[in-house]
Protein backbone atom coordinates (compact mmCIF):
# COMPACT_ATOMS: atom_id res chain seq x y z
CA UNK A 1 0.00 0.00 0.00
CA UNK A 2 1.24 3.45 -1.31
CA UNK A 3 1.41 6.15 1.97
CA UNK A 4 -1.07 8.49 1.71
CA UNK A 5 0.29 11.22 3.13
CA UNK A 6 2.08 14.20 0.72
CA UNK A 7 0.50 11.65 -2.24
CA UNK A 8 -2.51 13.36 -4.37
CA UNK A 9 -4.07 11.47 -6.49
CA UNK A 10 -5.36 13.43 -9.53
CA UNK A 11 -6.92 10.03 -11.03
CA UNK A 12 -7.15 6.58 -9.80
CA UNK A 13 -6.39 5.68 -6.56
CA UNK A 14 -3.21 3.52 -4.64
CA UNK A 15 -4.85 0.03 -5.68
CA UNK A 16 -3.71 -0.39 -8.82
CA UNK A 17 -5.07 -3.55 -10.11
CA UNK A 18 -1.22 -4.84 -11.97
CA UNK A 19 -2.04 -8.15 -14.04
CA UNK A 20 -0.89 -7.81 -17.52
CA UNK A 21 -2.97 -7.71 -20.94
CA UNK A 22 -2.02 -8.72 -24.61
CA UNK A 23 -0.24 -6.19 -26.39
CA UNK A 24 -2.53 -3.72 -27.79
CA UNK A 25 -5.42 -4.81 -26.35
CA UNK A 26 -9.01 -4.43 -27.94
CA UNK A 27 -10.52 -2.51 -24.67
CA UNK A 28 -7.46 -0.57 -24.19
CA UNK A 29 -7.49 0.61 -28.05
CA UNK A 30 -10.92 1.47 -27.80
CA UNK A 31 -10.26 3.47 -24.79
CA UNK A 32 -7.37 6.04 -26.43
CA UNK A 33 -9.78 5.78 -29.15
CA UNK A 34 -12.66 7.40 -27.69
CA UNK A 35 -9.87 9.77 -25.82
CA UNK A 36 -8.59 10.90 -28.85
CA UNK A 37 -12.55 11.72 -30.55
CA UNK A 38 -13.38 13.20 -27.32
CA UNK A 39 -9.99 15.57 -27.76
CA UNK A 40 -10.73 16.35 -30.90
CA UNK A 41 -13.81 17.56 -30.53
CA UNK A 42 -13.29 19.83 -28.16
CA UNK A 43 -12.20 23.46 -28.13
CA UNK A 44 -8.82 22.45 -26.38
CA UNK A 45 -6.46 21.70 -29.42
CA UNK A 46 -7.28 24.54 -31.11
CA UNK A 47 -6.02 26.80 -27.86
CA UNK A 48 -3.29 23.89 -27.10
CA UNK A 49 -1.35 22.32 -29.96
CA UNK A 50 0.27 20.23 -28.14
CA UNK A 51 -2.98 18.53 -27.62
CA UNK A 52 -3.60 18.72 -30.84
CA UNK A 53 -0.85 16.52 -31.91
CA UNK A 54 -1.64 13.87 -28.65
CA UNK A 55 -5.30 13.90 -29.96
CA UNK A 56 -4.39 13.01 -33.28
CA UNK A 57 -1.56 10.47 -32.47
CA UNK A 58 -4.55 8.24 -30.51
CA UNK A 59 -6.77 7.97 -33.58
CA UNK A 60 -8.67 4.49 -33.80
CA UNK A 61 -6.94 4.24 -37.40
CA UNK A 62 -3.47 5.32 -35.79
CA UNK A 63 -3.57 2.39 -33.84
CA UNK A 64 -4.96 0.33 -36.37
CA UNK A 65 -1.73 1.49 -38.21
CA UNK A 66 0.59 0.80 -35.10
CA UNK A 67 -0.66 -2.82 -34.57
CA UNK A 68 -0.13 -3.65 -38.48
CA UNK A 69 3.39 -2.20 -38.13
CA UNK A 70 4.02 -4.28 -34.73
CA UNK A 71 3.40 -7.78 -36.55
CA UNK A 72 2.32 -10.49 -34.54
CA UNK A 73 1.47 -10.15 -30.95
CA UNK A 74 -0.37 -13.34 -30.43
CA UNK A 75 2.69 -14.02 -27.86
CA UNK A 76 2.75 -10.90 -26.01
CA UNK A 77 1.68 -9.48 -22.81
CA UNK A 78 2.59 -6.00 -20.76
CA UNK A 79 5.10 -6.47 -17.68
CA UNK A 80 2.91 -5.67 -15.24
CA UNK A 81 3.08 -2.46 -13.13
CA UNK A 82 4.89 0.80 -14.67
CA UNK A 83 6.29 3.80 -12.76
CA UNK A 84 6.48 6.95 -15.24
CA UNK A 85 8.77 9.75 -14.07
CA UNK A 86 8.06 12.02 -16.46
CA UNK A 87 10.40 15.45 -17.18
CA UNK A 88 8.84 19.08 -15.27
CA UNK A 89 9.27 20.99 -18.60
CA UNK A 90 7.16 19.21 -21.36
CA UNK A 91 3.50 19.13 -19.86
CA UNK A 92 2.28 16.48 -22.31
CA UNK A 93 4.79 13.99 -21.97
CA UNK A 94 3.44 12.49 -19.23
CA UNK A 95 0.30 11.21 -21.41
CA UNK A 96 2.45 9.62 -24.45
CA UNK A 97 4.49 7.69 -22.04
CA UNK A 98 1.35 6.37 -20.15
CA UNK A 99 -0.47 5.50 -23.53
CA UNK A 100 2.48 3.74 -25.03
CA UNK A 101 2.61 1.25 -21.60
CA UNK A 102 -1.06 0.71 -22.09
CA UNK A 103 -0.93 -0.23 -25.60
CA UNK A 104 2.05 -2.46 -24.26
CA UNK A 105 -0.52 -4.09 -21.58
CA UNK A 106 0.58 -2.67 -18.50
CA UNK A 107 -0.92 -1.19 -16.25
CA UNK A 108 0.61 2.33 -14.65
CA UNK A 109 1.26 5.26 -12.07
CA UNK A 110 2.66 7.89 -13.17
CA UNK A 111 3.97 10.89 -11.66
CA UNK A 112 2.58 14.31 -13.14
CA UNK A 113 4.98 17.26 -13.25
CA UNK A 114 4.70 19.09 -10.11
CA UNK A 115 4.29 22.72 -12.10
CA UNK A 116 0.16 23.05 -12.64
CA UNK A 117 0.88 23.35 -16.50
CA UNK A 118 -2.74 24.36 -18.01
CA UNK A 119 -2.76 21.61 -20.97
CA UNK A 120 -2.01 18.72 -18.05
CA UNK A 121 -5.13 19.75 -15.93
CA UNK A 122 -7.36 20.13 -19.24
CA UNK A 123 -5.64 16.74 -20.47
CA UNK A 124 -6.28 15.13 -16.99
CA UNK A 125 -9.83 16.34 -16.61
CA UNK A 126 -10.69 14.42 -20.05
CA UNK A 127 -9.08 11.70 -19.15
CA UNK A 128 -10.94 11.38 -16.00
CA UNK A 129 -14.27 11.39 -17.85
CA UNK A 130 -13.78 9.32 -20.46
CA UNK A 131 -11.87 6.61 -17.97
CA UNK A 132 -15.56 6.99 -15.95
CA UNK A 133 -17.14 4.83 -19.25
CA UNK A 134 -14.45 2.32 -18.82
CA UNK A 135 -13.84 0.86 -15.44
CA UNK A 136 -11.35 -1.79 -16.74
CA UNK A 137 -9.13 1.03 -17.98
CA UNK A 138 -9.67 3.25 -14.93
CA UNK A 139 -8.74 0.31 -12.11
CA UNK A 140 -5.68 0.26 -13.64
CA UNK A 141 -4.20 3.60 -14.09
CA UNK A 142 -3.27 6.41 -11.33
CA UNK A 143 -1.70 9.44 -11.89
CA UNK A 144 -0.15 11.43 -8.81
CA UNK A 145 1.32 14.40 -7.57
CA UNK A 146 3.84 14.51 -4.75
CA UNK A 147 6.67 16.34 -3.88
CA UNK A 148 10.36 14.96 -4.26
CA UNK A 149 10.59 12.30 -1.64
CA UNK A 150 12.59 9.60 -2.01
CA UNK A 151 10.61 7.21 0.42
CA UNK A 152 7.45 8.27 -2.03
CA UNK A 153 9.26 7.21 -4.54
CA UNK A 154 10.84 4.89 -3.32
CA UNK A 155 7.92 2.59 -2.49
CA UNK A 156 6.39 3.37 -5.95
CA UNK A 157 9.11 1.79 -7.41
CA UNK A 158 9.24 -1.20 -4.75
CA UNK A 159 5.98 -2.54 -6.90
CA UNK A 160 7.29 -1.83 -10.09
CA UNK A 161 7.87 -4.39 -13.29
CA UNK A 162 9.03 -1.90 -15.92
CA UNK A 163 10.05 1.90 -15.04
CA UNK A 164 10.03 4.95 -17.53
CA UNK A 165 12.19 7.32 -16.71
CA UNK A 166 12.29 10.51 -18.18
CA UNK A 167 14.75 13.30 -17.21
CA UNK A 168 18.48 14.59 -16.65
CA UNK A 169 21.60 12.31 -15.83
CA UNK A 170 21.41 12.98 -12.10
CA UNK A 171 17.82 12.29 -11.52
CA UNK A 172 18.28 9.05 -13.45
CA UNK A 173 21.28 7.88 -11.54
CA UNK A 174 19.13 9.15 -8.28
CA UNK A 175 16.32 6.95 -9.01
CA UNK A 176 18.39 3.76 -10.27
CA UNK A 177 19.73 3.90 -6.80
CA UNK A 178 16.13 3.26 -5.24
CA UNK A 179 15.42 -0.62 -4.96
CA UNK A 180 12.99 -3.03 -7.60
CA UNK A 181 11.79 -6.17 -8.09
CA UNK A 182 14.44 -7.75 -9.68
CA UNK A 183 13.17 -8.28 -13.00
CA UNK A 184 12.43 -5.03 -12.87
CA UNK A 185 13.07 -3.44 -16.46
CA UNK A 186 14.30 0.48 -16.99
CA UNK A 187 13.70 2.24 -19.92
CA UNK A 188 15.63 5.78 -19.24
CA UNK A 189 15.42 8.99 -21.67
CA UNK A 190 18.14 10.63 -20.21
CA UNK A 191 19.61 14.52 -20.98
CA UNK A 192 19.92 14.84 -25.14
CA UNK A 193 21.44 17.15 -27.71
CA UNK A 194 19.09 17.81 -31.20
CA UNK A 195 20.51 19.30 -34.20
CA UNK A 196 19.25 20.93 -37.18
CA UNK A 197 20.60 20.19 -40.69
CA UNK A 198 19.67 22.45 -43.64
CA UNK A 199 21.13 22.45 -47.29
CA UNK A 200 21.82 25.95 -48.23
CA UNK A 201 20.98 25.67 -51.95
CA UNK A 202 17.89 23.83 -51.34
CA UNK A 203 16.86 27.53 -48.81
CA UNK A 204 18.33 29.75 -51.74
CA UNK A 205 15.91 28.12 -54.26
CA UNK A 206 13.00 27.57 -52.00
CA UNK A 207 10.05 28.97 -53.14
CA UNK A 208 8.03 31.66 -50.82
CA UNK A 209 5.71 29.81 -49.56
CA UNK A 210 7.74 27.11 -49.37
CA UNK A 211 10.41 28.98 -47.10
CA UNK A 212 7.49 30.63 -44.66
CA UNK A 213 6.43 26.54 -44.40
CA UNK A 214 10.19 25.75 -43.45
CA UNK A 215 10.02 28.61 -41.15
CA UNK A 216 6.69 27.87 -39.58
CA UNK A 217 8.02 24.34 -38.95
CA UNK A 218 11.35 25.13 -37.67
CA UNK A 219 9.05 27.82 -35.01
CA UNK A 220 7.44 25.18 -33.94
CA UNK A 221 10.48 22.47 -33.21
CA UNK A 222 12.11 25.19 -31.03
CA UNK A 223 10.39 28.15 -29.69
CA UNK A 224 7.30 26.74 -28.78
CA UNK A 225 8.50 24.42 -26.33
CA UNK A 226 11.32 27.26 -25.88
CA UNK A 227 14.00 24.62 -26.88
CA UNK A 228 13.78 22.58 -23.56
CA UNK A 229 12.54 19.34 -25.39
CA UNK A 230 15.30 17.14 -26.05
CA UNK A 231 14.59 17.22 -29.58
CA UNK A 232 14.33 20.78 -30.01
CA UNK A 233 17.79 21.97 -32.13
CA UNK A 234 20.37 23.61 -30.16
CA UNK A 235 22.87 23.99 -33.20
CA UNK A 236 22.17 25.22 -36.88
CA UNK A 237 24.07 23.61 -39.35
CA UNK A 238 24.89 24.23 -42.50
CA UNK A 239 25.54 22.10 -45.49
CA UNK A 240 26.16 23.63 -49.47
CA UNK A 241 26.64 26.74 -46.92
CA UNK A 242 25.40 30.43 -48.46
CA UNK A 243 25.67 33.50 -46.91
CA UNK A 244 22.35 34.92 -48.66
CA UNK A 245 20.40 31.89 -47.95
CA UNK A 246 20.87 31.64 -44.44
CA UNK A 247 20.17 35.46 -44.07
CA UNK A 248 16.91 34.56 -45.89
CA UNK A 249 16.20 31.34 -43.34
CA UNK A 250 17.08 33.48 -40.38
CA UNK A 251 14.69 36.90 -41.56
CA UNK A 252 11.89 34.25 -42.16
CA UNK A 253 12.24 32.98 -38.74
CA UNK A 254 12.11 36.36 -37.08
CA UNK A 255 9.59 37.24 -39.37
CA UNK A 256 7.14 34.08 -37.48
CA UNK A 257 8.53 34.55 -34.00
CA UNK A 258 7.40 38.37 -33.68
CA UNK A 259 3.60 37.32 -34.85
CA UNK A 260 3.67 34.45 -32.63
CA UNK A 261 6.13 34.09 -29.77
CA UNK A 262 5.33 35.85 -26.26
CA UNK A 263 8.82 36.47 -24.82
CA UNK A 264 8.64 36.81 -21.15
CA UNK A 265 10.87 38.81 -19.17
CA UNK A 266 13.01 36.07 -17.40
CA UNK A 267 14.13 34.24 -20.60
CA UNK A 268 15.30 37.36 -22.63
CA UNK A 269 17.65 38.14 -19.26
CA UNK A 270 18.97 34.53 -19.32
CA UNK A 271 18.97 34.80 -23.47
CA UNK A 272 21.38 37.94 -22.78
CA UNK A 273 23.25 36.34 -20.02
CA UNK A 274 24.26 33.44 -21.82
CA UNK A 275 25.26 35.70 -24.88
CA UNK A 276 27.54 37.66 -22.43
CA UNK A 277 28.83 34.47 -21.18
CA UNK A 278 29.82 33.35 -24.51
CA UNK A 279 31.53 36.56 -25.42
CA UNK A 280 33.49 35.87 -22.41
CA UNK A 281 34.16 32.02 -22.81
CA UNK A 282 35.06 33.11 -26.17
CA UNK A 283 34.59 29.00 -27.17
CA UNK A 284 35.80 29.09 -30.79
CA UNK A 285 32.71 31.75 -31.29
CA UNK A 286 33.03 33.97 -34.54
CA UNK A 287 30.46 36.29 -34.31
CA UNK A 288 27.28 37.06 -32.57
CA UNK A 289 23.86 38.37 -33.96
CA UNK A 290 20.73 39.98 -32.61
CA UNK A 291 17.24 40.16 -33.88
CA UNK A 292 15.89 42.07 -31.08
CA UNK A 293 15.44 40.63 -28.14
CA UNK A 294 13.59 37.37 -30.21
CA UNK A 295 16.56 35.72 -32.19
CA UNK A 296 20.28 35.12 -31.36
CA UNK A 297 22.85 33.52 -33.21
CA UNK A 298 26.11 33.02 -32.36
CA UNK A 299 28.27 31.59 -35.12
CA UNK A 300 30.77 29.12 -34.75
CA UNK A 301 34.65 28.26 -36.31
CA UNK A 302 34.74 25.00 -35.35
CA UNK A 303 33.44 22.35 -33.80
CA UNK A 304 34.81 21.20 -30.73
CA UNK A 305 34.43 17.90 -28.75
CA UNK A 306 32.12 19.52 -26.38
CA UNK A 307 30.04 21.04 -28.71
CA UNK A 308 27.00 19.49 -26.66
CA UNK A 309 27.38 22.32 -23.81
CA UNK A 310 26.36 25.05 -26.65
CA UNK A 311 23.05 25.07 -25.50
CA UNK A 312 20.08 28.17 -25.79
CA UNK A 313 16.46 28.81 -24.78
CA UNK A 314 13.81 31.30 -25.99
CA UNK A 315 15.70 31.60 -29.38
CA UNK A 316 19.42 31.25 -29.06
CA UNK A 317 20.90 29.25 -31.44
CA UNK A 318 24.41 28.39 -32.72
CA UNK A 319 25.20 27.73 -36.45
CA UNK A 320 27.75 26.27 -38.30
CA UNK A 321 29.00 26.00 -41.72
CA UNK A 322 29.47 22.30 -41.97
CA UNK A 323 32.36 20.64 -44.72
CA UNK A 324 30.88 17.65 -45.02
CA UNK A 325 28.93 14.88 -42.64
CA UNK A 326 32.07 13.51 -41.46
CA UNK A 327 32.55 16.72 -39.35
CA UNK A 328 29.99 16.30 -37.89
CA UNK A 329 30.29 12.45 -36.76
CA UNK A 330 33.59 13.37 -35.40
CA UNK A 331 31.93 15.10 -32.53
CA UNK A 332 28.76 12.90 -32.21
CA UNK A 333 28.32 10.87 -28.66
CA UNK A 334 25.58 8.88 -26.83
CA UNK A 335 24.06 12.92 -26.03
CA UNK A 336 23.02 12.88 -29.59
CA UNK A 337 19.45 12.52 -30.23
CA UNK A 338 17.73 14.28 -33.12
CA UNK A 339 18.97 15.43 -36.47
CA UNK A 340 15.97 17.71 -38.33
CA UNK A 341 16.42 18.18 -42.16
CA UNK A 342 15.84 20.10 -45.02
CA UNK A 343 17.30 19.84 -48.53
CA UNK A 344 18.92 16.50 -47.04
CA UNK A 345 18.72 13.01 -48.17
CA UNK A 346 17.56 11.53 -45.16
CA UNK A 347 18.26 7.85 -46.61
CA UNK A 348 21.74 8.52 -47.56
CA UNK A 349 22.24 10.58 -44.31
CA UNK A 350 21.15 7.51 -42.09
CA UNK A 351 23.02 4.50 -43.75
CA UNK A 352 26.14 7.16 -43.24
CA UNK A 353 25.52 7.15 -39.69
CA UNK A 354 25.29 3.22 -39.53
CA UNK A 355 28.05 2.90 -41.45
CA UNK A 356 30.28 5.19 -39.54
CA UNK A 357 28.78 3.44 -36.52
CA UNK A 358 27.92 5.97 -34.35
CA UNK A 359 26.81 6.05 -30.46
CA UNK A 360 24.15 8.72 -31.18
CA UNK A 361 22.10 9.82 -33.35
CA UNK A 362 18.65 8.28 -33.12
CA UNK A 363 16.36 9.80 -35.02
CA UNK A 364 16.39 11.81 -38.80
CA UNK A 365 13.44 13.85 -39.52
CA UNK A 366 12.30 16.82 -41.21
CA UNK A 367 12.32 20.04 -40.22
CA UNK A 368 8.61 20.30 -38.07
CA UNK A 369 8.97 17.14 -37.15
CA UNK A 370 11.11 17.27 -34.10
CA UNK A 371 8.17 17.15 -31.56
CA UNK A 372 6.76 13.88 -33.32
CA UNK A 373 6.59 11.66 -30.42
CA UNK A 374 6.22 8.00 -31.45
CA UNK A 375 6.44 4.05 -30.49
CA UNK A 376 9.96 4.32 -31.72
CA UNK A 377 12.08 7.11 -29.65
CA UNK A 378 15.68 7.66 -28.36
CA UNK A 379 16.40 4.48 -29.60
CA UNK A 380 14.24 2.44 -28.41
CA UNK A 381 10.73 0.17 -29.72
CA UNK A 382 8.89 0.56 -26.74
CA UNK A 383 6.07 -1.41 -27.08
CA UNK A 384 8.54 -4.34 -27.25
CA UNK A 385 10.88 -3.33 -24.17
CA UNK A 386 7.79 -2.33 -22.20
CA UNK A 387 6.13 -5.93 -23.43
CA UNK A 388 7.86 -9.58 -22.45
CA UNK A 389 6.77 -12.22 -25.36
CA UNK A 390 6.03 -15.76 -24.60
CA UNK A 391 7.85 -18.41 -26.64
CA UNK A 392 6.86 -21.88 -27.68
Amino acid sequence: MIPMNGVEYVLGSGQVAADPLRVFDAGVCGFIAELSAELLNSPLPRAMPDLAALAFWGRKANLRKLKKEFGDSTGRLGRGLCFHITPSNIPVNFAFSWLFSLLAGNANIVRLPGRKFPQVEALCAVIAGVASSWPEVASRNAFVRYPRDNAITGEFCARADVRMIWGGDATIAALKSLPTPPRCVDITFADRYSVALLDGKAVGEAGAEQLLRLAENFYNDTYLMDQNACSSPQLILWQHDDAAARERFWDAVAECAEKKYALQDAVAVDKYTALCAEAVANRSTVKARRRGNLLYRVELERLAPDVVACRGHGGFFYEYALRDWHELFAVVTEKFQTVTCFGVDAQALRDAVVAAGLRGIDRIVPVGKAMDIGVVWDGHELIRELSRVITI
